[in-house]
């Protein structure tokens, strides 16, 4: 069982507020878990508890990811350790909170894409099997690892998709087939020899949010255009590209 850290007895809940513009709220501290209800941006949320890989524990029950909420400003009070996240609701209960929210995302369609690589897609992983739906990278669990890298890392999974797509050949390059390289990691022309290899397409893509993380957005490469620049600058129409698969995308949810 994961460890959280939680309220005292007697301490009132953490209020936090929702930054993205949707966040999926979870029946338990991963992007793989059933998604219970979605907030929206702006939306006020009561936190009891943080579980050691980033999720905040709902009062009313689930989890959200601490990336897409932050934590509101006048509040003294702190959190205490506790091995062990027990809840008295059952999995399937939408906290109350979200309960208005839930109802008007689900007529609602996920959120567009934008320039910006830094935001929640809204995507759920139906969807994401649909936009690689006859393309080589199908069948391949990628769906869940491209949920876990915009939980995790704040990529937006339109953007993941679309280098993916662009990249790999819609998952049919050699690199992608011989290399599991759906990104052209590390990839130099030619032969490709100092390609990176992965044992999983799945680790590929983890590598990719992670590299995207560290060497793009903390520097502030935050934009599809900035990225653009350092990720492929032989190519001045690669944003245009990625861009136009994003939209075309969107277009078939």
């Amino acid at each position: 069982m994961r460890k959280s850290v939680n309220l005292s007895g007697t301490e009132q809940p953490h209020t936090y507020k929702v930054t993205a513009s949707y966040l999926n709220v979870r029946s338990g501290p991963t992007a793989k878990s059933r998604i219970l209800a979605v907030q929206e941006q702006g939306d006020k949320l009561q936190i009891v508890g943080v579980t050691g890989n980033g999720w905040l524990k709902l009062k009313d029950g689930g989890y959200v990811h601490s990336g897409y909420a932050k934590k509101m400003e006048g509040q003294t009070s702190s959190l205490l350790p506790d091995p062990v996240i027990t809840t008295k609701r059952p999995a399937q209960t939408i906290p109350k909170t979200s309960a208005k929210s839930a109802a008007k995302r689900t007529a609602a369609k996920p959120s567009a894409p934008s320039s910006s690589i830094r935001s929640d897609s809204g995507l759920e992983a139906q969807h994401i099997k649909e936009l690689l739906r006859g393309t080589g990278l199908a069948g391949h669990g990628l769906e869940e690892a491209v949920l876990e890298i915009e939980e995790k890392y704040d990529i937006n999974a339109y953007f993941t998709i679309a280098v993916m797509k662009l990249e790999s050949g819609n998952g049919r390059s050699k690199l992608a087939t011989r290399k599991n390289n759906l990104f052209g990691l590390n990839a130099t022309g030619g032969s490709n020899n100092k390609a990176f290899y992965f044992k999983s397409k799945e680790d590929c893509v983890e590598k990719f949010g992670q590299l995207i993380s560290k060497n793009y957005v903390n520097k502030g490469y935050t934009t599809v255009e900035k990225v653009a620049k350092k990720y492929c600058p032989a190519n001045p129409e690669w944003p245009r590209l990625v861009k136009g698969i994003m939209n075309s995308d969107y277009k078939k949810i």
